[in-house]
């Protein structure tokens, strides 16, 4: 069985909905790098404990292995 990776907002929330999932860690990365754009407009990610910098949100998602 391969390993395979999720990635979870600051909130806890898969960033690609409820069912996609990555073959490794490098495509899971790319998958954040994608989803960091949606808040270049407004320059921050607005988690519920408060407003994260775009330079400082791979460091409040987690990566996950299942």
């Amino acid at each position: 069985m391969k390993n395979k990776y999720e990635v979870l907002s600051p909130d806890g929330i898969r960033i690609d909905g409820l069912t996609e999932s990555y073959p490794s860690f490098e495509k899971a990365l790319n998958a954040f790098e994608v989803w960091k754009l949606r808040y270049e407009v407004q320059g921050y990610y607005s988690a519920n404990y408060g407003r994260i910098s775009l330079n400082e949100l791979k460091n409040h998602c987690t990566f996950k292995l299942i």
